[in-house]
């Protein structure tokens, strides 16, 4: 029973740990990267669809994005999505693909960013003692409907603030290599 709680105690904190890093990849950070756009919303005859449905979304070079929708009657929405997000792109549409140059990032904006990546590492972090808190919950219960000993709650609570510290620095050194990333010129 106890090694049921911890499996789903361990599977629910890499998911906040895998979250916080998909939400990292998705900040723009001067240097030209898919998931920077591919899940923006297009207006697609009337349907709100993610961009990496309707087009192939490859890098030309280290600051452009090459976007070669599938359906040429699709090129003026994703343009205009592309306007649309407040990621402060500026499209080239040549014919039926679209080039996004990603412009280089200001000191001042690469710091607004690193307090974006920081307030997500702490909105991690509390989902991981979330995670930990709901769990301790179910070991007190099971302690008393007598289910499991005061020993076994104990060892249980050792190892669930081993996995929670574990997975805090696994989301601490996400972070300092995102802070690296963005403030690196």
């Amino acid at each position: 029973m106890l090694d049921d709680l911890k499996k789903d105690a361990t599977a629910r904190m890499a998911k906040c740990v895998q979250q916080f890093q998909a939400d990292t990849k998705k900040l723009r950070t001067g240097r030209a990267h898919p998931s920077l756009v591919e899940n923006l919303k297009v207006d697609y005859y009337g349907t709100e669809t993610p961009l990496n449905q309707l087009a192939n979304i490859s890098i030309e070079d280290a600051r452009t994005l090459l976007i070669n929708p599938w359906d040429k009657g699709a090129v003026q929405a994703v343009e205009k999505a592309i306007y649309k997000s407040e990621l402060g792109l500026t499209p080239n549409t040549a014919g039926s693909v679209i080039r996004v140059p990603l412009p280089p990032l200001t000191e001042e904006r690469r710091r607004d960013i690193t307090k974006v990546v920081r307030a997500d590492a702490e909105n991690a972090r509390v989902a991981v003692r979330n995670v930990r808190r709901d769990v301790l919950g179910d070991v007190k219960d099971m302690v008393k409907e007598k289910l499991i000993s005061q020993d076994d709650e104990k060892r249980a609570q050792d190892e669930i603030q081993k996995l929670t510290d574990k997975h805090v620095a696994d989301i601490d050194a996400a972070l300092a290599a995102k802070e690296k990333e963005i403030m690196q010129v």
